[in-house]
């Protein structure tokens, strides 16, 4: 286990598109970026300013901008072609 990279298979998910939201003070927010730079396809990485990687869960303020960004980007990438 000590060699196990959980980044290395990111390129697998290929050219489906990939957004990440991440916020500004999760302790976390690295893994998003590491993943970020890893991914082949088309890809967004949105920051929530001030947020936590808990305040994404469940508090409005942050919560709000999240969904209003998935809502568009799932519009312009799974939406009817």
């Amino acid at each position: 286990m000590a060699t196990f990279d959980p980044f290395t298979p990111i390129p697998l998910i290929g050219q489906r598109p990939l957004l990440m939201i991440v916020g500004t003070r999760a302790v976390t927010s690295w893994m998003s970026v590491e993943a970020f730079e890893r991914a082949i396809g088309p890809k967004e990485i949105h920051w929530i300013n001030g947020a936590s990687h808990v305040d994404l869960y469940d508090k409005k303020r942050y919560v709000d901008p999240a969904l209003e960004k998935l809502a568009g980007f799932f519009g312009e990438h799974l939406g009817q072609q």
